[in-house]
């Protein structure tokens, strides 16, 4: 077996259950991921998310978890939690509808990808990209057809880390994922739509024939 094949079996990928909430705990830490968020932010009105940061949304998303849905996917390395994707049927994320830049483009059955979070030591590592991939297979699993995303295309080379929670747009791209519209200079949204086999649908992709240059992907 190879150093490859050994690295590609360390990875484990898993939605997000009741028997899993520890671990996403764990990876979440006390604030949260970063400001008593808990992925949650989607999800809520501005005043519900004020109202319930920290604790508050902690409970809200276990609530969730409790209930039997899925809100993402967890990324584990030699056993241990070091990755979070957030994805669900876009009608689960109601902050998306009411966002100028981000809201619906049609009325497509669409599932969202809408953040990333990865372990401080785990970033720009790639971890992220095989999320998305993970993600992509979940939705496949469930029936869904269109997956959408809401990157960053930052004007700069580089951008901080806690302003890449949506993902960069380069790694969207290289994932097979389309430009559909553009209604702020940074912030594509773009899609993934797959045929009957789970795979990239040419005939049915609306992605526009130009765009800025992709930046590195720095996962």
């Amino acid at each position: 077996m190879s150093l490859d094949q050994l690295e590609e079996n360390s990875w484990e990928f898993h939605r997000l259950m009741p028997e899993r909430w520890a671990d996403f705990e764990e990876l979440f830490g006390q604030r949260g991921a970063t400001g008593g968020c808990w992925c949650m932010w989607w999800r809520l009105t501005g005043r519900e998310f004020d109202a319930r940061k920290g604790e508050g949304n902690r409970r809200a998303m276990k609530a969730i978890v409790g209930s039997g849905r899925v809100p993402g996917i967890l990324a584990y390395h030699e056993g241990h939690p070091v990755g979070w994707c957030s994805v669900a049927p876009r009608e689960e994320l109601p902050r998306l509808g009411r966002s100028r830049i981000l809201k619906p483009v049609d009325d497509e059955s669409v599932w969202s990808v809408v953040c990333f979070f990865i372990a401080k030591s785990y970033r720009r590592r790639g971890v992220a990209g095989r999320l998305l991939q993970a993600a992509l297979d979940y939705v496949r699993d469930c029936g869904g057809r269109i997956v959408e995303g809401y990157p960053v295309e930052p004007k700069k080379s580089c951008i901080p880390d806690l302003f890449a929670f949506h993902g960069l747009a380069s790694m969207f791209r290289s994932a097979g994922f389309k430009e559909v519209a553009r209604r702020s200079e940074t912030r594509p949204i773009v899609r993934y739509v797959m045929d009957s086999d789970g795979q990239w649908d040419l005939s049915d992709s609306q992605a526009l024939s130009s765009g800025p240059v992709m930046c590195q992907v720095r996962h």
